[in-house]
């Protein structure tokens, strides 16, 4: 499958990439304002965000988040053998994920959490796994951490069968299974991590902060899909459930962050610094 992984390090925390799925060029449906010619005037998107043609890079992953006393898996991707997603190759899926996660050392059974930024399809997918046709927790001795208003929001959500799919084979097997904590959008986890609320993509959407050593990094989740919404904060997914909000958490978060050596990583591309760019911002890769 080809499936990636990089790591990064905030004091004494670990941060592992696991690379999914990447896609090239196929995600303007997501962000149309994105177009080829758009992104070729943003010349510091490429090569690591960007064809030289515009076309659009990113990944669908998860992180792995090593503290002293905690192992710690943020979203969890696509997961396999699910249907009725809108996206027709996430239907069906059958891949090595869960191999790649042991043979990086990472186990099933060796997560103590699992924390989902947000319920949507591409961040809770390997939160279950179908055995003997019956869907179970991936990770039998983990609790899994969801977003009060995050969840409850998904819970009572009947307007689109394939969203309703994903809450019915993705996060209420792991409910019924007694492992889910719901949090409030600031809680802690552990001395070194805690969340911040990040609405707008989502309801309940939230980043995960960390801070060991005196360094800091943020796992930003959807905040912006992709780095050219640094330069465009009002550059909007066309699945964000209030832009307006959406476009105001980017200003919030990137102002925050810019011109500071905090390692940002984010939902769906990978780990560098922001920086102010006029008006606005951009992205320096670390790799």
């Amino acid at each position: 499958m080809g499936m990636r992984r990089m790591s990064w390090k905030v004091g004494k925390v670990k941060i592992t990439k696991l690379v999914e799925m990447e896609t090239v060029g196929s995600t303007r449906f997501i962000l149309p304002a994105a177009t080829n010619d758009e992104i070729r005037k943003l010349p510091w998107l490429i090569p690591h965000f960007a064809t030289e043609e515009g076309r659009l890079k990113m990944s669908i992953h998860s992180l792995v988040v090593e503290t002293p006393t905690r192992r710690i898996v943020v979203d969890t991707g696509l997961g396999n053998d699910k249907q009725g997603r809108g996206v027709p190759v996430w239907n069906n899926r059958s891949t090595p994920f869960l191999e790649t996660m042991a043979a990086a050392g990472f186990p099933p059974d060796s997560i103590d959490t699992v924390l989902c930024t947000h319920l949507h399809v591409d961040h809770v997918g390997w939160n279950t796994k179908l055995v003997d046709g019956k869907w179970v927790p991936t990770f039998p001795k983990a609790r899994y951490l969801f977003g009060e208003t995050e969840y409850e929001y998904w819970r009572d959500y009947t307007a689109e069968p394939d969203k309703v799919a994903v809450f019915n084979d993705s996060v209420k097997p792991v409910v019924d299974a007694g492992q889910v904590e719901l949090i409030p959008s600031d809680h802690r986890l552990c001395e070194e991590i805690s969340v911040i609320p990040t609405p707008g993509h989502s309801p309940g959407h939230m980043s995960v902060l960390i801070e060991s050593g005196g360094e800091q990094g943020l796992l930003t989740g959807d905040v912006a899909h992709h780095p050219c919404q640094m330069s465009h904060l009002d550059w909007c997914s066309v699945i964000d459930t209030d832009p307006a909000q959406s476009a105001a958490t980017r200003h919030k978060v990137f102002s925050r962050l810019a011109d500071t050596p905090t390692l940002v990583i984010g939902g769906h591309y990978s780990a560098g610094h922001i920086r102010r760019d006029g008006d606005a911002f951009r992205f320096v890769a670390l790799g």
